[in-house]
């Protein structure tokens, strides 16, 4: 464990300060998608038929605690809205469902931004690590291959850290915007078929 340490903070050092905001993007960028995960997951998960939906729509009744899933939600933020105007609540409704359609697309953006800012980060330690190396050329000439080898590895550190935080980043962010807009259709889906019970 402690080898596995030392070879981890070897690797940080090696890269230069511009490691640490690729670890800050890549960090906030997978705290966004854990949180994303789980909501998604709870709105897939434990969900109501629509039929049920309809029923409680229509005798004004809450959907059990244990139902957590997306139709549920939909029919749980309605009823506490309601106004008993077949008119309004239809309008009441519609409002419910965009805003819950809505909601599934917070944090995707930054997702997104923060996995694309990875590589130009890293790209910005290539930069850097040249600088150092043609700053050594023009000191020492070419025969300190040691002093050129730090900025060289400075450039290709960096460079593969961006890349192993911006790969992975994007493949979930198009996971998750995927999963989003299923949830999209099923909610609006089940918006429209409430309609009829109000």
């Amino acid at each position: 464990m402690q080898h596995l340490f030392y070879t981890v903070e070897n690797y940080l050092r090696t890269g230069g300060a511009i490691m640490m905001p690729i670890l800050a993007a890549s960090f906030f960028m997978w705290l966004l998608i854990i949180n994303r995960l789980l909501f998604l997951r709870r709105l897939h998960i434990k969900n109501i038929p629509r039929q049920q939906a309809g029923e409680l729509i229509r005798t004004d009744t809450m959907p059990p605690e244990k139902y957590q899933g997306a139709n549920s939600l939909l029919v749980r933020t309605f009823l506490t809205r309601r106004s008993h105007d077949p008119e309004l609540d239809g309008f009441i409704l519609d409002e419910t469902v965009v805003g819950l359609v809505s909601s599934l697309d917070n944090h995707l953006a930054a997702i997104r931004a923060l996995a694309g800012a990875a590589p130009l980060l890293g790209l910005l330690g290539t930069v850097l690590g040249m600088m150092g190396t043609f700053d050594v050329i023009t000191t020492f000439g070419t025969g300190n291959a040691r002093a050129m080898a730090g900025g060289i590895s400075v450039a290709l550190i960096t460079t593969q850290t961006g890349l192993m935080v911006s790969i992975p980043g994007l493949y979930m962010s198009g996971f998750l915007s995927k999963r989003a807009n299923n949830l999209k259709i099923r909610i609006a889906a089940t918006g429209i078929y409430l309609k009829q019970f109000l």
